[in-house]
């Protein structure tokens, strides 16, 4: 899809032409130029391998929170200018794009077909989508929450793993990668995830093993497979014991910077080869304050380098 341009809902082109001052020209993206696997677990392991570091940057479009410049934008045309934005301004530097659905849905119809809009915007440049809609139903209604994923365009999606393999099941059998909720990084999580079995382990640990178990049959050539399974980089104590339990599944971290994750949380839960992480970054990323004379696609840029260089770090075997 080409670049479109909202029109400003107050009087004032010369500000509003101002928030796409600094846009990028699209440039080549290294992951988006790997063989075009169908398999997900595939796919995603070969983006990896070709980009820098195994990082995912989230949209989480708030109106309020965007540049000055885009204030004279409605909402929604606000929100679709900063997200092509965004995604060409790190074309080329991140594998991954995760979209919070939940920041389009509160729009209602026009929301959800912005959302379409953008996803297909991000597929034109080459990324690894993810969306970010934490489904869980069963059943039937499982099935259409797959479809409607599908639709989007995505080739990733968040699933609630609390309602076991048929909550879980048809997202894969529809052609998606999943991500199941196992050990979330929200500080509430605990009271539930975290409370002992008569086994001695842990609810979020037996969920990773219905995960293993049922990943076991998705799991593609790349030895990766296609259930994946969400784990809070602010995890540390839980993230080893639960690549143990999910040996071949992609962990997607959240939680690392500002809630507390860091290198021995990316570290604990990779698989021995160092592999097997995608660790994602949202707000710290796309609202990035400019410094001097940067523009608001150069700050966003400027911090995904620097994202992206700490992970490497920590894959590297280093410090971060």
């Amino acid at each position: 899809m080409g670049a479109w341009y909202p029109s400003c809902r107050e009087n004032t082109p010369r500000t509003c032409s101002a928030a796409l001052a600094g846009r990028m020209s699209p440039m080549s993206n290294p992951s988006a130029n790997v063989s075009p696997a169908t398999d997900p677990g595939d796919r995603l392991s070969a983006r990896l391998s070709a980009a820098a570091a195994p990082i995912c940057v989230g949209l989480d479009p708030v109106a309020e929170r965007m540049p000055e410049v885009f204030r004279c934008f409605a909402p929604l045309e606000a929100i679709g200018a900063f997200c092509e934005g965004v995604l060409d301004g790190l074309n080329g530097l991140v594998p991954c794009i995760k979209f919070q659905s939940a920041c389009f849905e509160r729009y209602g119809a026009s929301g959800v077909s912005l959302l379409e809009r953008v996803i297909h915007i991000a597929n034109d440049r080459g990324y690894e989508i993810i969306l970010d809609g934490k489904r869980g139903d069963i059943g039937i209604s499982a099935e259409h929450y797959a479809a409607a994923s599908v639709a989007t365009g995505a080739h990733w999606v968040t699933v609630n793993g609390y309602l076991g393999e048929d909550g879980i099941r048809p997202f894969l059998e529809a052609g998606l990668g999943v991500f199941a909720l196992v050990r979330t990084s929200n500080p509430s999580a605990n009271d539930l995830q975290s409370t002992r079995l008569e086994d001695g382990g842990t609810i979020a640990g037996r969920v990773a093993r219905m995960v293993s178990a049922l990943g076991s049959e998705w799991r593609g050539s790349s030895g990766m497979s296609a259930l994946g399974a969400v784990v809070g980089a602010n995890k540390v104590d839980d993230a080893e014991t639960l690549r143990d339990l999910m040996p071949d599944q992609p962990f997607l971290l959240p939680g690392y910077g500002a809630q507390g994750g860091g290198a021995d949380g990316v570290r604990a839960a990779m698989r021995p080869d160092g592999s097997g992480v995608l660790v994602t970054a949202s707000r710290s990323v796309i609202y990035a304050e400019p410094v001097e004379q940067e523009s608001w696609i150069d700050a966003i840029r400027r911090a995904a380098e620097e994202f992206s260089a700490d992970i490497a770090a920590v894959s590297d075997g280093g410090d971060a």
